[in-house]
């Protein structure tokens, strides 16, 4: 029934959100018309949270090592909006994103579910 998600990153600086998706962080893309990319996103996962405020949602990308991924990515050139902090559920940090605003990354402690 459900073949995928999409996931969308508004920013003022759509361009350097590009250029970070595809000259940083590698990711294979596609033309969907226009100049319009769309970056493929290795398997995802989606979780359910409460909480007692308004309702919404966050986008993290995974990674096995993040002191690693960290390093790399800032030999890349890329700044971090906070310093890795550990969570009950894993390692997670914050790339800060050309525009303003973060795309969080983690490391889980939990198991992934099996596709």
């Amino acid at each position: 029934m459900i073949t995928g998600a999409h996931s969308i990153i508004y920013s003022r600086d759509a361009a350097g959100v590009r250029a970070l998706l595809d000259e940083v962080l590698e990711l294979a893309s596609v033309d969907a018309g226009h100049g319009w990319l769309i970056f493929a996103l290795p398997p995802a996962e989606v979780a359910a949270h409460p909480t007692d405020g308004a309702g919404h949602h966050e986008l993290y990308l995974m990674c096995d090592d993040i002191h690693a991924t960290v390093a790399e990515l800032e030999r890349k050139g890329v700044e971090f909006s906070r310093p890795i902090a550990e969570e009950r559920w894993g390692s997670v940090t914050a790339i800060a994103l050309p525009g303003g605003g973060e795309l969080g990354l983690y490391e889980p402690k939990h198991p992934s579910p099996a596709h």
